[in-house]
């Protein structure tokens, strides 16, 4: 999707601060960090929310967790804990319409629900 900034991040188009990358999970430091830790894991294809996700694309997510998983070892955040998140529409907080899992820590964060 030529007019997503996400798909233009990964493709190079837009600069940022990539932490990992591969052929098929890109993830970069948020521009607007909400903890001192806040990274974006997203696939490089394009899917607009999680209740977009096919069957053929269920292993997108599991390849998503893993990494956010080895960047919370990498950040030093994994001993004390992380928060993963996937918001899936507008009302629910997802500014950017392509999947992306949020990797939050680094401070401690208060409950859901």
């Amino acid at each position: 999707m030529e007019d997503c900034i996400f798909c233009r991040i990964a493709a190079g188009e837009i600069p940022a601060n990539i932490v990992y990358q591969d052929d098929r999970i890109i993830a970069f430091r948020d521009i607007n960090p909400v903890s001192p830790t806040h990274l974006q894991i997203i696939p490089r294809k394009h899917i607009v929310t999680v209740a977009d996700v096919s069957d053929a694309d269920l292993p997108i997510i599991g390849e998503m967790v893993k990494v956010a998983n080895r960047l919370a070892m990498s950040e030093g955040v994994a001993e004390k804990g992380y928060r993963l998140v996937i918001n899936c529409g507008k009302e629910s907080g997802q500014e950017v319409p392509h999947l992306h899992l949020h990797l939050l820590a680094g401070r401690r964060l208060g409950r859901m629900g």
